[in-house]
């Protein structure tokens, strides 16, 4: 647990800097993690998309995809963008107090299912996961595991497209040689695709769908 202060207020943040609970999210808590997040001041545009975001989690309990915000708010890729630079995730989501891990957690019966599924594609070998499915060593991933998630994610048979595998190539390959992971920005100008067709090969989201499949999680 870490502290981020701004006005005198002081909250509880993770070493990533999202607000540990939500409940205790306000504006001035956004205004100062706006800052953080390489933006000086926040616009009624901003504030939208924020209210939004924060709207739809005490409605469902789940941090809505990028794709449901653009929507909502009628922003394009690009307008994101210059919006929020730093991403969705790290931009969007931290200014809004939401943690994007937040989301519907499988139950036993699903968990089994899955266990035998990855059986069956893999024969034998194991990979070790985090309660929410994400692989926890990147360096275990193969074909395999990536088609076991998609499965999940109800793409026919785990049959990963072209494009698919462009985006899960693009994204093992920056995190192996920078060690980092990409914006859904910097993903969508590399695979030359736009919000729409990202969400069509991945409607579980950025993180859910496409880092997923990638045996790829937010880490520091």
């Amino acid at each position: 647990m870490q502290h981020f202060s701004y006005k005198d207020t002081t909250y509880q943040v993770d070493d990533q800097g999202f607000l540990l609970n939500a409940k205790f999210w306000d504006p001035n808590f956004a205004e100062g993690m706006a800052r953080e997040c390489e933006i000086q001041d926040l616009t009624s545009e901003h504030w939208a998309v924020i209210r939004f975001v924060r709207e739809a989690l005490e409605a469902s309990g789940v941090c809505p995809t990028i794709f449901a915000v653009c929507k909502a708010n009628g922003l394009r890729p690009r307008e994101m963008k210059k919006l929020f630079p730093t991403g969705y995730h790290r931009g969007v989501c931290r200014i809004a107090g939401v943690n994007y891990r937040v989301h519907p957690l499988p139950d036993e019966a699903f968990l089994q299912e899955a266990a035998d599924d990855l059986k069956a594609l893999s024969g034998n070998k194991k990979y070790c996961v985090d309660v929410r499915g994400f692989l926890i060593d990147p360096d275990t991933w193969d074909a395999n595991f990536a088609m076991h998630r998609a499965l999940e994610m109800n793409i026919p048979h785990g049959q990963l497209s072209d494009n698919h595998w462009q985006v899960v190539t693009y994204l093992r390959d920056v995190f192996k040689k920078e060690k980092r992971i990409p914006t859904i920005y910097e993903t969508c100008e590399a695979c030359d695709l736009g919000f729409e067709n990202f969400e069509s090969l991945f409607p579980h989201g950025y993180h859910r769908g496409a880092l997923k499949i990638a045996g790829l999680r937010f880490v520091k």
